[in-house]
């Protein structure tokens, strides 16, 4: 497949505006600005393209929940938090290809009215956070950003956030919280964002990955984006695999690719020969899927049907070594760690979790836990503010359902299966 997402990464440079500008760069900038903002908003939607955050809600949609009164202020949050465990692609976007993001961004705000962004990066990317900076000053210089773009009328200022490293800032109310300067904890809905955002103002977060096909879709028409993939959840993707493969790395391919092939196609297979044991399909809260299940298309839609989801993309590779006990205890201790107290269900119910699992993999577990772990989900899963509490469940419940006679031989035996 002909790369849209990753085409600039490996190039000398590729993070310069002048690399950037050689292969065609902002020449979608210029497209745009002579279009209708409306008919922008429905070549979105034609394409298809669903929100690459894991949510995967159409992403022309959203933009039209904006009100279209040219008097409210209105704002572009850019997700850059990627907080994920097992997902790195929106990093090397950053990293490589920064004004591919700082285009996509341009024509959104451009397409839903505004005339102020925000990237709100996590504070350990900060190598990401430099060249972010590094690339907005060079549009500002070309003329890219700023006041009048191009002579067109419209201005866009663009800023980047640091953040400090908490997951939940990844929840798009929790990000607003962030920016406004207060405890990054999510937000009842409604009102939503789109209405009621940041600053109380009408608001659009997209995600990295999303954005950065924003261009491409301009030069090249919803058509062609549509024409990758399936019908429900077309264009292109960046999956992030890691684990026991022998070729970890960043891979873009239609979305609905089948999974087998990228693990052992792509990925070039299981290391050192050994059997496939289970994958997590879409980041550390996606339910895994066993050996059995890799036979499925990686879209939105299918995975939701097999009981996952794709989530960030991010796939997690584990073979016959690993023990699913120690798997969940390492997942789930994230979890609590990350749960920003908000909520009694998450904030109680991930910290029992983790203790429950961390007894049976120290060997002190005792009768019935298996079944307590199975109560909690249940008490969890549903109640809380944001997906943090229910992510933490659907990746207990994935390994429970698949490997739940591991789990009970760590409660008779004290030790492990593997």
């Amino acid at each position: 497949m002909e790369k849209v997402l990753l085409k600039n990464v490996g190039k000398p440079d590729s993070h310069r505006i002048d690399t950037y500008l050689a292969g065609g760069g902002y020449e979608a900038l210029k497209k745009a600005l002579r279009m209708d903002t409306e008919d922008i908003i429905q070549m979105v939607k034609d394409s298809g393209l669903m929100g690459r955050g894991g949510a995967g809600f159409p992403t022309g949609l959203k933009w039209s929940f904006i009100p279209k009164d040219p008097t409210l202020q209105k704002y572009l949050c850019c997700n850059a938090d990627e907080g994920e465990p097992g997902t790195f692609k929106d990093r090397s976007i950053i990293e490589h290809d920064p004004h591919l993001l700082l285009e996509g961004m341009a024509i959104s705000c451009y397409a839903i009215g505004a005339d102020t962004a925000y990237i709100y990066i996590r504070g350990e990317f900060a190598f990401g956070a430099r060249r972010l900076e590094e690339a907005i000053a060079e549009a500002y210089q070309k003329g890219y950003l700023g006041k009048d773009i191009l002579g067109s009328g419209f201005s866009l200022n663009i800023h980047v956030h640091r953040g400090f490293g908490a997951y939940i800032c990844g929840e798009e109310t929790a990000l607003l919280e962030s920016i406004e300067g207060c405890r990054g904890q999510p937000r009842k809905k409604p009102p939503f964002p789109a209405l009621s955002g940041l600053y109380g103002k009408p608001t659009v977060i997209n995600n990295v990955e999303t954005l950065a096909c924003v261009p491409t879709i301009i030069s090249r028409g919803a058509e062609w984006f549509a024409s990758i993939g399936p019908e429900k959840s077309p264009g292109p993707k960046i999956f992030g695999v890691s684990g026991h493969v022998n070729r970890p790395g960043l891979y873009e391919l239609p979305m609905g690719t089948p999974l087998r092939e990228i693990v052992y196609e792509h990925a070039g297979g299981i290391r050192n020969g050994r059997r496939l044991k289970a994958v997590i399909p879409g980041g550390v809260s996606a339910p895994l899927l066993t050996e059995e299940q890799i036979d499925i298309s990686m879209d939105f839609d299918t995975l939701a049907h097999e009981g996952s989801m794709l989530g960030s993309g991010g796939v997690i590779v584990m073979d016959d070594t690993t023990c699913m006990v120690k798997a969940a205890y390492i997942i789930n201790r994230f979890f609590s760690h990350e749960s920003c107290g908000k909520c009694t269900p998450c904030r109680e119910g991930t910290t029992w979790m983790t203790s429950i699992l961390k007894r049976l993999e120290y060997g002190e577990g005792r009768p019935g836990d298996v079944e307590l772990l199975e109560g909690l989900c249940g008490n969890i899963f549903g109640r809380t503010f944001c997906p943090l509490g229910d992510g933490a469940v659907m990746a207990l419940r994935g390994a429970l359902r698949n490997f739940r006679q591991e789990f009970v031989y760590h409660a008779e035996n004290g030790r492990c299966m593997v």
